[in-house]
């Protein structure tokens, strides 16, 4: 009996020891970075510019990482914060380098994307970046487009998530004049331009002109999220839209933009209760968000829509195109409702500040670590910006449950 106890006790170790290390080796820049304080301000710049959620989402990527004395020669041009976050997102490579395969490059060069790149605002080849393996054991590296000038070379790997992303630092920054070129602000924004050349034309025209399109803009600066069905979506509903009120119109237009900044990653890691710009008192024209792993999506009492892609996300702005027309039960009350399996009920919910727009109240953002008053900002951003949740508890059960089946045997 004693031996079988001996037994149980070294197989729940192992079964605690084995989940634990699984559970530590999460990808998240802000807390790899938060242990070199020689990094604090770059890491700062890719937290405020939502960098960071980008990096985190991606996999096979390197960090490409400037001290505070680099970043104070970034900061003393006096950039706007959208033009930081371009330069930032050229220190992005689309591939995976550690210390060991800076120095195997193959032919002694190589020509990485960058996160710039991606972004489609970079022209030509300006978003990518050449990588030099140097004699004396040095790497260099360069923008693309600067002639085969070497601008900053490889100094150390700070920390590597095989093969997922690799965290180096970089002598200096890469200068990039379209990167630091001055990028239009909010206000400036097109929002029906963007939806346009993204496959939401058909929402894009129907807001343009109507009373809602005021709405929309005037939360823009303090945060908007909308939610843009596709062409198809749209124009099947449009029979439908035609047949509603005035005041109709702009309340279901409305309910796809919701008064807050809401970034991907901060759809994913919350499930609750929105309000949304169409929201007015007992008419709360809200939405549900619920997500699955990578899947998000948006519930109405009559239908369920899900996030198909990212048009663009640069805070204080974001929009997604979903695959179905939002439908709020205050307008379709007689439509015929599906029924699928209830839904577990959303989470009670906060008031938020009111939105931009007189008579509507801003959305209530679902509860979440990073709401907590009593956090530390620094904390805040670590806890919303981690690529995996810590199942701690639910390990600790699994292991005694083990260990209480072999003190039966």
């Amino acid at each position: 009996m004693q031996l079988r106890r001996a037994a149980a006790g070294t197989v729940v170790l192992s079964v605690l020891v084995l989940l634990s290390c699984c559970s530590t080796k999460a990808q998240n820049i802000t807390r790899t970075l938060a242990k070199f304080p020689e990094f604090s301000t770059f890491n700062h710049y890719l937290t405020v510019t939502h960098l960071a959620d980008e990096i985190n989402r991606r996999r096979t990527i390197t960090v490409c990482a400037v001290d505070n004395a680099g970043m104070a020669d970034l900061l003393s041009k006096h950039l706007s914060i959208y033009a930081i976050k371009n330069v930032l997102s050229f220190h992005v490579l689309l591939d995976y380098f550690d210390g060991k395969k800076l120095h195997q490059i193959t032919n002694g060069t190589a020509l990485s994307a960058t996160m710039f790149q991606a972004t489609g605002t970079a022209t030509g080849s300006s978003g990518f970046v050449n990588i030099t393996d140097l004699k004396g054991g040095k790497v260099g590296f360069g923008t693309e487009d600067n002639g085969g000038k070497i601008d900053a070379v490889f100094v150390k790997t700070l920390e590597t998530f095989p093969y997922n992303m690799s965290v180096i630092q970089i002598s200096s920054i890469l200068p990039s004049s379209e990167a630091e070129a001055p990028t239009p602000g909010p206000s400036e924004t097109n929002l029906t331009a963007v939806m346009s050349a993204h496959g939401c034309k058909v929402f894009a025209e129907t807001l343009l002109g109507s009373d809602a399109e005021k709405t929309f803009y005037d939360n823009l600066n303090g945060g908007l999220t909308v939610f843009c069905p596709g062409d198809d979506a749209f124009k099947n509903f449009l029979p439908k839209y035609k047949n509603l009120t005035a005041e109709g119109k702009q309340s279901l237009l409305e309910l796809h933009g919701v008064p807050v900044y809401q970034s991907l990653s901060m759809l994913k890691s919350n499930n609750g209760v929105m309000n949304t710009l169409a929201t007015d008192g007992p008419n709360k024209y809200d939405v549900t968000v619920q997500n699955d792993g990578e899947v998000v999506t948006l519930k109405t009492k009559l239908v369920t829509a899900k996030i198909t892609g990212t048009l663009i996300d640069e805070q204080p702005l974001a929009i997604y195109s979903i695959d179905k027309v939002l439908l709020p039960k205050e307008l379709f009350k007689g439509a015929p409702t599906p029924a699928p399996a209830p839904a577990p009920a959303p989470e009670a919910v906060a008031d938020a500040p009111k939105s931009a727009k007189g008579k509507h109240s801003s959305p209530t953002v679902p509860d979440s670590p990073a709401a907590s008053p009593d956090e530390d900002p620094a904390d805040q951003t670590a806890d919303t910006n981690g690529a995996v949740r810590s199942n701690g508890p639910r390990f600790i059960a699994v292991a005694l449950t083990l260990w209480l089946a072999f003190l039966q045997l």
